[in-house]
């Protein structure tokens, strides 16, 4: 019996600390879970006019501005699942009180990215957004094809001469120029945990099955 107690107590605490890890990451499935809900509330909120002052800590806050864009755009590579590849199209806009800012109008095909976008007043119901696309591994933009391959706001920003505030588009009235609004949703924000603990529960499982083995080969012995 004593042979036993050194393997057993190892396989307890082993399994318990794996455990405890699987259902930690439960708990962070939850509370993720709840955080991608109020992200989901925030956003369909009903919009409110563009703050005089912005800063990233309005992320997703929803709001309406109108005006014309300038006719200045930059093409951030893209796709969706029924279109396939094509751009989102960020233009330089002109609000009504003057202020120069972006709106992410929405996306093209790749065929239309040399049809021209006159500018054009538009009145735009969007979510103010500082999208973390850029890595360490992010080309620099085109900027001779004015492509760029990830929504850098302040770049855009000094790119396009306005303050570092872009509004992703929702619903757009006004001249029609073949771009689709891809509303905001947090659909892109990862949410691992379930998929951690069950890798966590799995491990414990192993962790049991050899000390359930060790076990057996140790009563196994002859001396």
């Amino acid at each position: 019996m004593r042979r036993i107690i050194g393997p057993l107590i190892l396989g307890l605490v082993g399994c318990a600390i794996l455990i405890s890890l699987g259902v930690w990451q439960l708990r962070r499935a939850e509370w993720k879970d709840a955080m991608l809900a109020g992200i989901q509330r925030g956003i369909e909120a009903a919009p409110g006019p563009l703050p005089a002052q912005v800063d990233p800590s309005m992320k997703y806050r929803p709001v309406t501005v109108a005006g014309q864009t300038t006719g200045r755009e930059i093409l951030v590579l893209s796709g969706t699942r029924e279109m396939g590849g094509g751009y989102n199209v960020v233009s330089g806009f002109v609000t009504g009180d003057g202020r120069r800012i972006m709106v992410d109008r929405g996306f093209i095909p790749a065929d239309d990215r040399r049809k021209p976008r006159l500018p054009a007043r538009l009145a735009v119901e969007g979510n103010l957004h500082w999208p973390a696309e850029k890595g360490s591994a992010t080309p620099e933009p085109n900027l001779a094809e004015g492509i760029w391959f990830a929504r850098d706001v302040p770049a855009m920003a000094a790119q396009l001469d306005t303050e570092p505030v872009l509004v992703v588009a929702r619903s757009v009235s006004g001249e029609d120029q073949g771009v689709m609004p891809l509303p905001l949703s947090p659909a892109g924000i990862p949410n691992n945990h379930l998929s951690y603990a069950v890798q966590w529960f799995m491990m414990a499982a192993v962790w049991a099955g050899m000390t359930v083995a060790l076990i057996w080969r140790i009563r196994q012995r002859r001396f």
